[in-house]
């Protein structure tokens, strides 16, 4: 239970938000039903434990060699029990194929659930939902760059079977957790230099899709999501799997479509895209990151976009539809604290946007009032946010503030600084 101090700090908070019509208690609840998508790869450098001995590819990087990475699927189990504990509200943990729990050896084009089996006895134990995604990179047929879109039928046959397996994977996981999976397909072909011809990849990729798909699946226990990007490493003049490649797949087809924060171009931010598609999709799914120059994958801070993403999700009622997960991979920081300062800030992000007097706002908006809109939109900028949120994380049993950092620092030098 919350201390004295932070119950009265929180209460005269309170009222001034109640004197603007903010239900504060009404916002923390459903702050506390919102689920955020912990991605386990940032634990261990997106290595995963099928492959570990090949080489990244696919575009992706990894910077940095801080101590501690998880080498075992126990291990990451136990560095993302010590992030939930730090972190308030129960949540999912997004997997990747790669992490299959199995003493069986066995190609991403054979995965069945019981490769899997490990990690849904752990999210019941703890309470969690799982998320999946097919990995379509890291592995031999992918090397040139290719996997749904290969000109090769028998690469591309591998590829649609893994999918397809990685689908069955998802339905498992709903079924057994009574919590909708959400498997999200991203593959990473594309042209390093100007290709001749646009067309028959992204036809190739599209015939493809249609074969994963084919299998009907409960959209209670499993919903499929398509995800585009702009360019990649090896892949920067073209990429097959564009965002009006997906964005048009994904309509035509109901699958829910994914918005990843870097996979645009600079100037772009997926903030401003949440309106539209949401008019027109079955429904979204956000991979909150933070790209500096391009898609680097920084760890999420409490910046102007994902203040904007917050406020775009609760001003247009549209937490129903949208699938928020995180994606980030930093090697140069303690693993465990790069998890609990991206998803602690996407929740940041959320209950400032609950804490807002949208309607208030909006219907200054409506009467052409905008003097009134722009300075209750900036007085409310310091508002006591801080009182709230110190006191949600008391209520849900989690450090407050920088508090938390003591325990990862601990949990540093008693268990990560023992693997080699």
């Amino acid at each position: 239970m919350p201390s004295t101090d932070t119950t009265k700090q929180y209460e005269a908070a309170k009222a001034q938000y109640a004197a603007h019509g903010i239900d504060v208690d009404a916002a923390l609840k459903k702050l506390s039903e919102i689920k955020i998508s912990m991605h386990c790869w940032q634990g261990d450098d997106v290595r995963g434990f099928m492959n570990r001995d090949q080489d990244l590819t696919g575009g992706i990087a990894v910077t940095g060699n801080y101590p501690g990475a998880a080498r075992t699927p126990d291990e990451l189990r136990a560095d993302l029990e010590k992030a939930f504990s730090l972190i308030p509200g129960k949540h999912k943990v997004n997997l990747h194929a790669i992490y299959a729990d199995t003493d069986e050896k066995v190609d991403l084009d054979a995965i069945e659930p019981r490769h899997y089996e490990r990690w849904v006895e752990w999210a019941k134990a703890q309470g969690l939902g799982l998320d999946f995604n097919p990995t379509c990179f890291s592995h031999e047929n992918s090397k040139d760059g290719f996997t749904l879109s290969h000109a090769d039928p028998k690469i591309r046959d591998f590829w649609i079977e893994h999918c397809k397996r990685s689908r069955r994977v998802g339905a498992y996981f709903g079924e057994q957790l009574g919590q909708t999976c959400v498997t999200n397909v991203w593959v990473p072909d594309g042209f390093k230099d100007n290709p001749v011809d646009r067309l028959a990849p992204r036809r190739r990729l599209k015939d493809a899709l249609d074969e994963v798909f084919a299998e009907e699946l409960n959209p209670a226990h499993n919903l499929d999501a398509v995800e585009s990007k702009v360019f990649g490493l090896g892949a920067e003049a073209y990429t097959v799997g564009s965002h009006e490649f997906y964005m048009g797949y994904g309509l035509q087809n109901n699958k829910l479509i994914c918005l990843d924060a870097g996979h645009f171009h600079p100037t772009e931010v997926i903030s401003g895209k949440l309106s539209s598609l949401s008019l027109f999709a079955e429904g979204m799914l956000l991979h909150v990151s933070r790209p500096v120059r391009w898609d680097s994958d920084h760890v999420v801070i409490l910046d102007d976009e994902l203040y904007e993403i917050g406020k775009e999700l609760v001003r247009g009622d549209l937490l129903g539809k949208t699938h928020i997960g995180l994606d980030f991979f930093d090697a140069s920081i303690n693993r465990v604290a790069a998890w609990v300062i991206g998803t602690r800030n996407t929740i940041k992000a959320l209950l400032q946007a609950l804490l807002e007097p949208t309607d208030l706002l909006r219907k200054a908006e409506l009467e052409g009032d905008y003097t009134s809109r722009l300075a209750l939109t900036e007085e409310f900028k310091t508002y006591p946010f801080g009182a709230i949120w110190d006191y949600y994380c008391e209520s849900q049993g989690v450090p407050v503030r920088e508090r938390w950092l003591e325990e990862v620092k601990a949990y540093e030098r008693d268990v990560l600084a023992a693997r080699a």
